[in-house]
């Protein structure tokens, strides 16, 4: 079939171990873009990367 296109989008959801607040707004930009680099080296689009101090949440397309 010609201009057949397809696209995945998948939410994932991290949680800390037990529900601990251990995600400070110290350091939690820096989480972030080492799990964008991650995405990015592995050729997959980062739409969005969010989070709470228990927990994050990452959208991705495929």
């Amino acid at each position: 079939m010609a201009n057949t296109y397809t696209q995945i989008h998948l939410q994932f959801v991290f949680a800390v171990k037990y529900r601990n607040g251990l995600i400070h707004s110290s350091f939690k930009q820096e989480l972030y873009q080492y799990i964008s680099g991650i995405i990015k080296a592995n050729n997959h689009k980062l739409l969005a990367i969010n989070g709470m101090p228990d927990h994050l949440h990452i959208l991705v397309g495929m």
